[in-house]
């Protein structure tokens, strides 16, 4: 087993060709700008190496949480972010954090709550819910169409 350091470098590259992959959006695999060249995050000796292993690569950078988009459900986001939509539902006005955390049992600690904080943000800037002035948090409704939620 190599060190701790040695782990921690090959876990960087392997994000770092994950971010290049992504910022590019259609490669590897696809038609791409780069034309393989050995500079390439996705492309080079570091991506093909990274894309060769599968299931050892890192998966920082992968996006849990799709933009809303028509006719997209609930149930394509992680069981957590569902729970949330399924408390906004519920609530029927807006919710601060912490009361997000209560209503989904989890502990309503400062820390807890921040990091709970952190995923409504990004339901609301992926256009799950809408953020209201005074750190509130709603269900978005997309111009009249309303999230089902529901197990």
């Amino acid at each position: 087993m190599g060190s701790l350091i040695e782990e921690l470098r090959r876990r960087e590259t392997a994000a770092r060709a994950e971010a290049g992959r992504a910022a590019a959006g259609n490669h590897p695999g696809g038609s791409h700008a780069c034309l393989g060249r050995a500079d390439c995050s996705g492309c080079g000796p570091a991506g093909r190496r990274a894309r060769g292993n599968p299931g050892t690569a890192s998966p920082i950078g992968a996006v849990t949480v799709p933009p809303w988009q028509e006719g997209t459900e609930p149930s394509v986001l992680p069981r957590a972010y569902q729970d949330l939509l399924e408390v906004a539902a519920g609530a029927g006005r807006p919710l601060r954090a912490a009361e997000f955390a209560a209503a989904t049992g989890l502990s309503t600690e400062k820390a807890k709550v921040e990091g709970l904080r952190s995923k409504l943000k990004l339901l609301a800037a992926r256009g799950w819910l809408a953020g209201e002035p005074g750190g509130l948090f709603t269900l978005n409704d997309h111009a009249g169409k309303t999230v089902k939620t529901g197990r």
